[in-house]
């Protein structure tokens, strides 16, 4: 197999990522065929997928721009993937130009990608670290120079906790992170589970078998063990609910023409928490 220039020496490309198989379902380029193939099979269980994942970028986008009208122009993003179209800072930065934001994953691909498209961006970095170490990406000197924790700042986990077993500890992690917040900062969560997708768990299980074949267990929560994650803060309107029902940007009638939204795009769930 060629290797693409895009991807870095020192990775094995015969194996799949979680982050190139999330750019395959967002039609990116930036994936291999092995990535391709484990996607195809999940999507042979769950052929929406492709749509939850749109209902999860419009999610961030929205929470993103939220977190900007409340004041926030601090960033960490953490489980950011390979840059796609509409990214954190390209969103932050259309509301407000004093935007800062970090992007930090453990996928070397990610990693590399986005520091080749973020290259010369003073006000944007990008960290090589994991969710299960808050304290590497805490200490990390590109969190320092960009972020003042003394300030509010929106933390980030969008599609990421559900990589995490709970032998991992995530709720850990979270509060580990929470309690290095200034007061008024937000969490920023989407979280797959099981409620939600227009499917049974029986069968919707087989895409759970598809990622753990892969060695990426994803974990599938219920709604009140996602809730959890938002200890030490305040959900905010209109709480812990589907995506597409965040403060959608329509909130009327659908117009003539217009259709309804695939039923793929309610599965999991999306919230937004202030820290008092």
């Amino acid at each position: 197999m060629e290797r693409p220039a895009w991807a870095p020496p020192g990775i094995d490309i015969s194996v799949p990522s979680v982050s190139r198989i999330y750019d395959y379902y967002l039609g990116g380029s930036h994936n291999f065929e092995v990535d391709r193939q484990a996607a195809r099979r999940a999507m042979e269980f769950m052929p929406g997928l492709p749509k939850v994942m749109q209902a999860n970028r419009a999610f961030m986008r929205r929470a993103v721009r939220h977190a900007v009208a409340e004041g926030i122009t601090q960033f960490l993003d953490i489980g950011s993937g390979i840059p796609t179209f509409g990214n954190v800072h390209e969103i932050a930065r259309a509301a407000t130009p004093e935007a800062h934001v970090v992007y930090v994953d453990h996928d070397p691909v990610a990693v590399a990608h986005s520091r080749a498209v973020l290259d010369g961006d003073d006000r944007t970095g990008v960290v090589a670290a994991d969710l299960r170490k808050p304290q590497d990406i805490l200490a990390d000197p590109e969190v320092g120079r960009l972020l003042d924790l003394d300030r509010p700042v929106a933390l980030m986990l969008v599609a990421v906790l559900h990589f995490l077993e709970d032998a991992d500890q995530p709720y850990a992690a979270v509060a580990e992170l929470r309690d290095a917040l200034a007061p008024g900062s937000m969490l920023i969560l989407t979280h797959a589970s099981y409620e939600g997708i227009p499917l049974s768990e029986e069968v919707a299980s087989g895409t759970v078998g598809v990622y753990r074949d892969i060695r990426n267990p994803l974990v599938m929560r219920s709604h009140e063990e996602i809730t959890r994650f938002f200890d030490g803060f305040e959900l905010l309107e209109p709480g812990l609910v589907s995506m597409p029902d965040w403060r959608p940007d329509r909130t009327g009638p659908l117009a003539e023409g217009e259709t309804p939204e695939d039923p793929y795009a309610f599965s999991g769930f999306g919230g937004v928490g202030r820290k008092a």
